[in-house]
């Protein structure tokens, strides 16, 4: 499927570009408040210093007056209406008409501020109509001296706004110049590899099964290379666990086919293994027992098989029972596959009880010590070993063995099915499955510990019978 319609206002590539251009004016502006005010101040002193240069013409004749001709042209070469010097010495000069002009505005350059500088050039942009304005200053090359000028506001108000325009013009060049180069850099930098990101996952999304499909890799260091990397490894990671879901619902759909008849046959073995409890030899009648306990755990455990493959939730009958009886109970199970020279050793006290469902932890300790077993077949002496203590709120058993331990690429993957087989020939079911059994008690399961001496596993379970023992004690 196509990459979906994209407007190209609503474009990542557009959006760059505005906000570039944008970004671009908005420094432009705040580098033309200075410059107006600069303008405008520099503006009014050429006008202060033309001006004392056309009242240098009174110094030299100081005296006789000057010819109204004289003083109109010096005072149309600086600009100005009027000149008025004001020296320390008390002295005064006069340059000008002798009726002034009514004033609109008066300013004074000797002792500026910024802000009032901004303040008067831009009423002087904004202002529509002609004004006559004072300016008072002081001389250039004078010490003590002020000059006051009157003059006509508008040929300073044009050439403001002649340099707005061109700093606008400047500023547009500038901005779209800039942002045209932004634009090709992120468009070659990010815009284009994004967009090849998107379509690896439109793709993944249509076609998850197909490994041909994947995002470009790149040699990439920044966070686009990452993505890509990252993108990579969860779509391969994506694809293992679909094909695993794939083999979980296979599982699910064999075992139900299967489980009828199954239970069909253990129904029959059971039936035969009850009259063996009514035999006359002792020795049958001993084996018995356990022979029908076996049975029906089988019956059990293709119920559960058919659960886990359907994904259910573990349901569970919680009762107080004895763990060390329970562990004998694995040890006469396994005692067929345990190999000849390896010890099973049950370490767990006789009065060490436990709240939980008695036939799941029984499957959560035969999957653990079959593991075991297996892990040492071949071994000429080892021991597997089961032990358990309490803590402040929980119980803790620990079930190790002396076998050659777990290799670390199957540590990476230990209680995920299909996955964390640490033998060959496994599904890494039996893990997976007691880690969901341990959950749904309430506790966890980890591995404590494996290397060349041994393997140790370490079951958490919150401490219910010690919980229920305080219960039963406050109410006496």
């Amino acid at each position: 499927m196509p990459l979906r319609t994209i407007f190209p206002l609503s474009s990542l590539s557009a959006r760059l570009l505005v906000l570039t251009i944008g970004f671009v004016m908005l420094a432009e502006v705040l580098i033309y408040v200075p410059s107006i005010a600069r303008f405008r101040q520099v503006y009014l002193e050429e006008r202060l210093a033309a001006a004392h240069l056309a009242s240098l013409a009174l110094d030299a004749a100081p005296n006789q007056p000057i010819s109204a001709t004289l003083s109109n042209k010096l005072l149309e070469q600086a600009m100005v209406r009027i000149v008025s010097i004001k020296r320390k010495d008390a002295r005064s000069l006069y340059l000008g008409d002798d009726m002034p002009p009514p004033v609109h505005a008066s300013f004074d350059l000797r002792d500026p501020s910024w802000f009032g500088l901004a303040v008067d050039a831009f009423e002087t942009l904004m202002m529509n109509r002609k004004r006559v304005i004072s300016v008072a200053g002081n001389p250039p090359g004078t010490v003590g001296d002020t000059i006051d000028v009157i003059l006509d506001e508008y040929p300073m108000q044009q050439a403001m706004r002649e340099f707005s325009i061109r700093i606008l013009t400047l500023s547009i060049f500038i901005s779209v110049i800039t942002a045209g180069f932004v634009f090709l850099s992120l468009q070659w930098l990010m815009v284009r590899p994004m967009r090849r990101i998107t379509q690896s996952m439109i793709a993944f999304r249509n076609a998850p099964e197909d490994t041909t499909v994947g995002p470009e890799i790149s040699a990439r260091r920044d966070e686009i290379g990452i993505a890509q990397r990252e993108l990579a490894d969860m779509q391969v990671n994506l694809r293992a666990a679909l094909r695993q879901r794939s083999h979980l619902a296979a599982l699910g759909a064999a075992v139900s086919k299967i489980n009828h008849d199954l239970r069909n046959i253990l129904a029959t073995a059971q039936l035969v293994s009850d009259r063996l409890t009514d035999s006359a030899d002792p020795g049958v009648r001993r084996i018995a027992p356990t022979l029908v306990r076996s049975i029906d755990r089988a019956i059990a455990l293709c119920t559960n098989s058919l659960r886990y493959g359907r994904g259910d939730d573990v349901v569970l009958d919680r009762q107080s029972f004895d763990l060390c009886d329970l562990v004998s109970d694995v040890r006469a199970a396994l005692t067929l596959a345990l190999p000849e020279g390896v010890e099973f050793r049950n370490d767990v006290a006789a009065d060490f009880t436990i709240v939980g469902d008695r036939e799941q932890m029984f499957r959560v300790f035969l999957n653990l010590t079959r593991n075991a077993a297996e892990a040492m077949a071949g071994f000429a002496t080892g021991a597997i070993a089961i032990r358990a203590a309490r803590t402040a709120a929980s119980a803790v058993i620990e079930i190790a063995d002396t076998g050659p331990g777990i290799p670390e690429a199957a540590r990476l993957h230990l209680f995920e099915p299909f996955k964390g087989a640490a033998r060959s020939g496994g599904t890494g079911l039996g893990l997976a499955i007691a880690r969901d059994i341990m959950h749904a008690h309430g506790g966890e399961i980890e591995l404590a510990a494996s290397g060349p001496t041994g393997t140790v596993f370490r079951l958490t379970l919150p401490d219910r019978a010690a919980a229920l023992d305080r219960r039963t004690a406050n109410r006496r």
